[in-house]
């Protein structure tokens, strides 16, 4: 199939040009900065929350078994996203922005220096990966979420800003993380609760899920059992209610 549109006046490659501009009158310190950051960094902060996610789940007086399988999720989703990203790029067969415009300041030495990293662009596989973790992030957690899907969009920002992918790459790289996690989250969370929930009362492995003297994850929607004030009787308390 042929490629997206890469030359001619578009938004896209006005886009790429005013945001790949600013690292030409940048200082240098600030490019690689940049370039560490989408390359490695903002993904390993990603998986950093995920984890620190997980710290804080296992520490709650109850466990939610929903909230561990929305973390395994997280990472499963991403890594389904890249894969389903491998034939879209080859059915688009869009080439990187450096080989079809003039000027552009490439961040990434590998791309820039012919050692053949040059396979398609669309869609950005290190944005699908980070909003894929923001989102299932998310799921699971609220508040961390809300930061995860941030720097996901930071992501997508240093990918256009290192001169190695169009605006319109990292918009779809963002709504295929998205769309993955999200349509496929029914399934998953059916499959992953109960996975979860048997780990968590397993001997061996239960430290995964709980905290020493915490409780086991309780399965939504079941009512706790109440105790009855003292010097009543527990059919009393039923007649009572």
């Amino acid at each position: 199939m042929a490629g997206l549109t890469t030359g001619g006046p578009n938004v896209d490659v006005s886009l790429l040009y005013e945001i790949n501009g600013a690292a030409r009158h940048a200082p240098a310190w600030i490019d690689r900065v940049v370039s560490l950051a989408g390359e490695y960094g903002i993904l390993l902060a990603l998986v950093l929350l995920v984890l620190w996610c997980w710290r804080g789940a296992r520490r709650q007086e109850e466990p939610a078994a929903e909230s561990f399988a929305a973390l395994v999720w997280a990472p499963l989703a991403a890594v389904l996203a890249l894969l389903v990203n491998v034939p879209l790029r080859e059915f688009v067969g869009r080439p990187r922005p450096f080989m079809q415009h003039e000027g552009l300041q490439v961040l990434d030495p590998g791309f820039g220096s012919g050692l053949g990293r040059t396979e398609f662009s669309f869609v950005s596989g290190h944005t699908t990966l980070a909003m894929a973790l923001g989102v299932g992030l998310f799921v699971a957690n609220r508040r961390l979420g809300v930061l995860g899907i941030g720097l996901a969009f930071a992501e997508g920002f240093s990918r256009v800003y290192m001169g190695i992918h169009y605006p319109t790459d990292v918009i779809g790289g963002l709504a295929l993380g998205t769309a993955v996690v999200l349509l496929l989250a029914p399934l998953a969370m059916a499959a992953l609760t109960p996975l979860v929930r048997a780990v968590a009362r397993s001997r061996r492995f239960g430290r995964l899920v709980r905290a020493k003297g915490r409780g086991l994850p309780r399965p939504v929607g079941l009512p706790q059992a109440q105790t009855p004030p003292a010097g009543q009787r527990p059919h009393e308390s039923d007649l009572a209610a």
